[in-house]
């Protein structure tokens, strides 16, 4: 398999356009690189090195997949990547099944976190003007790792090259992009309807200004919700920031709210299941488990994004937010 730990560079391989704001604006073909999927539920990694003598700004992605070839497919930026092969095996939850083809390692060694998430056919993303995710030189991202999730074996003779074209610059961009990521843990009780639930306190000294959020659960989802609550002498005030059928394409879509999110507030997410099966189903990797995220993009101007990248609870039956530590009130009552 070829070897895609390739430097950045401005002028390998790439078509520039112009916008109208006269930002020079490149695209970098992140692609798997005609793997074969031999088993069903595989996940494969592929990286790419930043060039450590540069910044770029990533202003937009592009997706190449399809809904029929790849479950899902994440962009994890990393301080270093999980493995010094050009693909791997990395299944977001690893079991003991040891793969005879590919090595499994996580999606990142250090220094994970989440840039971009597409499912379900999602269109192409463009951020805001003069916003960037910030990678190379002055970032804590030194490479990107593609991961994809193929539900399906392929033929012995089909090989895919699903991923994502980076839309790019050197410019520097005064406001940069941070991502977020909001879910749980947890199970959910045969034939009951279930509210999956997280929540977590802002506690830098950050002005968050979101401005995107996506959803994702597999076949028992019906509704994901995400708010941003503060709390306030006289009760705490729910503001929602999106919610979304996740049966719907899973892409990045505008937030409700603008408003900007300080220190002490709280993001609260919420994935309404409904599980018609006479099992249990728990939260987990493959499509017969479920997943419970909210996907929360947003920007901060001449700051850098949050520290903390992934707000988590060990969901139910142990956790919902009236249990939160954070002492939630004036909880939305079920939206459905």
């Amino acid at each position: 398999m070829m070897d895609k730990k390739i430097i950045f560079v401005v002028f390998a391989t790439l078509g520039c356009i112009l916008l109208t704001s006269a930002l020079e604006v490149d695209t970098y073909d992140f692609l798997m690189p005609n793997v074969w999927p031999h088993r069903d539920e595989l996940y494969l990694c592929t990286p790419i090195r930043i060039s450590p003598h540069s910044n770029y700004y990533i202003v937009g992605f592009q997706p190449n997949a399809t809904m029929n070839t790849a479950h899902h497919m994440l962009l994890y930026g990393c301080s270093e990547p999980g493995s010094n092969e050009s693909v791997w095996s990395c299944g977001e939850m690893q079991t003991n099944e040891v793969d005879k083809m590919y090595n499994t390692a996580s999606p990142c060694r250090s220094g994970s976190q989440i840039v971009y998430a597409w499912a379900r056919d999602a269109p192409s993303l463009e951020l805001p003007k003069d916003v960037g995710f910030l990678i190379g030189q002055n970032s804590p991202i030194k490479y990107l790792v593609l991961q994809v999730h193929y539900m399906h074996r392929f033929p012995e003779d089909k090989r895919d090259n699903s991923g994502v074209f980076l839309k790019y610059t050197k410019r520097r961009m005064p406001r940069q992009a941070g991502v977020i990521l909001l879910g749980t843990s947890g199970l959910i009780a045969p034939q009951r309807v279930e509210h999956m639930e997280t929540a977590c306190t802002i506690n830098e000294n950050k002005v968050l200004h979101p401005f995107a959020f996506r959803t994702h659960t597999h076949s028992l989802g019906k509704l994901v919700t995400g708010y941003v609550v503060r709390q306030t002498e006289t009760g705490d005030v729910w503001t929602l920031l999106g919610k979304k059928d996740p049966q719907l394409p899973q892409m990045f879509y505008p937030v409700v709210s603008t408003k900007p999110i300080e220190r002490d507030d709280v993001l609260a997410a919420r994935c309404i299941m409904n599980n018609t099966h006479d099992h249990v189903v728990r939260i987990g990797a493959t499509n017969k488990d479920e997943m419970c995220n909210f996907y929360l993009m947003y920007w901060v101007e001449n700051d850098t994004p949050l520290d903390q990248k992934y707000c988590f609870s060990v969901g139910p039956p142990y956790y919902y937010w009236n249990r939160a530590r954070e002492n939630l009130g004036n909880i939305p009552l079920s939206e459905i």
